[in-house]
């Protein structure tokens, strides 16, 4: 293998050094600028999880010592969670498998009439979930002020219970919504707050408690803890009082043929086995973050950040904003270079260059349509990505938008992917080495 340069993040990665092959037979370090969609385990959380799994059992369940030890950990980790978000004394704290389980195992508690408001440019676990129910869609407001004016009007003209629910930061454009006005502006109208913090929680501190939000979710394999973990918080009364989510084992206190007594707080939704290692991951993700300092992981992203659209508009690129530029915002930046099909340039990024990026509407198709491109490329970045990542990334993106990509592409399903795709993939499961055998009517296309 052939090392072209090295990581340089402010955190360390599992995988952070990972060497990948090349289309053309080169090997070169992986830039991983997808954190926005999931985000590799940190070395600690790694570690935390290795640590645990001699000793795993089952939670709640076991009377053995590696039972108790794995019941223990669980417990553990949900206490961590808890002080690192800020959770107020009497709020729940469940463990689900991600944001939109979050959402949707809220949606199921919300008491009867109801009425849920929420923006159109909102991630698809932020619309989806309440359309069971009565939902009203904020059109996408030009400033933070209009969408403080727009949401005022609405719960003005309200009668009865509210919910807003409404993102801490956009996944496409990575600007900070005013969560902190919007959770007063609500309670002033008796409504509650749900806050989709998912593409938050891995670039500032969660702190509900200060905010005074009723409800906060996100999701661990985007903190640097993808092992199927995620997080619903907030007020006991609607979820204690709400259909339990998973009806089964542990979610109850009693059962008998004719009738079922439910268990209150985490256990009445947490039915069946849970997935302790994801909720030790997520607990000790949280736990490196904040020992890192999240004054640090801060100036490191918006140093990276200010390199990336500094590159992008040298390059003529643009880059999608839903307010001014220079609203407060995270590492996420979506793009569009006029020469490059979005698709094709994500797929050659991948393939010629080894930088992994998203291509696509990111489950957000409202607000795709709100800018008129359906389709753009997402640079995403993280604790683990260094000033060289960047300066990789603009490279290839300037090399690929006046050039071409040097190899032929196939939609195979959604995406496009190399044909021929000679890459070897690793042993998994028992199985050997794989290696795509190019045919002879599919030869790679002449470097340009």
């Amino acid at each position: 293998m052939i090392a072209t340069d090295t990581a340089g993040g402010l955190m360390a990665l599992a995988g952070g050094d990972l060497r990948v092959p090349l289309v053309d037979g080169r090997w070169v370090r992986h830039v991983n600028l997808d954190n926005a969609a999931s985000s590799p385990a940190l070395e600690q959380v790694a570690a935390a999880v290795d640590e645990l799994l001699p000793y795993y059992g089952s939670v709640h369940r076991g009377a053995g010592y590696a039972s108790v030890v794995t019941t223990e950990a669980y417990a553990g980790a949900r206490e961590v969670v808890r002080a690192c978000i800020g959770a107020r004394e009497d709020d729940l704290v469940l463990f689900t498998r991600n944001t939109t389980d979050a959402f949707n195992l809220l949606a199921g508690a919300l008491p009867p009439g109801t009425t849920v408001l929420t923006f159109a440019g909102e991630h698809h676990a932020n619309l989806l979930p309440w359309r069971r129910g009565d939902v009203r869609h904020l059109p996408v407001p030009a400033s933070p002020e209009q969408a403080l004016d727009a949401l005022e009007a609405e719960l003005r003209a309200l009668r009865g219970r509210a919910l807003v629910a409404v993102t801490g930061a956009s996944n496409v454009t990575g600007e900070l919504w005013p969560v902190e006005a919007i959770t007063r502006l609500a309670h002033g109208y008796g409504a509650r707050v749900a806050l989709d913090a998912a593409q938050l929680a891995a670039h500032r501190p969660l702190d509900i408690g200060a905010w005074d939000v009723d409800y906060v979710a996100f999701s661990g394999h985007k903190v640097y803890a993808p092992y199927g973990a995620g997080v619903l918080a907030g007020r006991a009364d609607w979820l204690d009082a709400g259909p339990p989510y998973l009806a089964g084992g542990g979610a109850v206190r009693n059962v008998t043929v004719d009738d079922v007594e439910w268990a209150t707080g985490p256990a009445r939704h947490e039915g069946g086995t849970p997935a302790a290692l994801g909720a030790v991951a997520l607990a000790a993700a949280l736990s490196a973050l904040s020992a890192a300092g999240w004054e640090r992981i801060q100036a490191h992203e918006q140093a990276l950040l200010g390199q990336l659209l500094a590159g992008l508009d040298a390059l003529g690129a643009r880059t999608y904003e839903t307010w001014e530029r220079g609203q407060d915002r995270v590492g996420v930046v979506s793009f569009n270079v006029a020469s490059a099909d979005p698709d094709l340039l994500a797929a050659a990024l991948g393939a010629e260059h080894g930088i992994g990026v998203r291509a696509g509407a990111f489950c957000a198709h409202p607000l795709m349509d709100h800018f008129g491109d359906r389709r753009a490329v997402r640079a995403s970045l993280g604790v683990g990505n260094s000033e060289e990542d960047v300066v990789r990334l603009l490279r290839a993106v300037k090399r690929v938008a006046r050039h071409g990509p040097r190899w032929r592409y196939t939609l195979r399903g959604r995406h496009l992917v190399p044909d021929p795709d000679p890459r070897p993939r690793p042993a998994l499961f028992g199985q050997p080495t794989r290696t795509l055998v190019p045919s002879a009517s599919n030869s790679p296309s002449t470097e340009k």
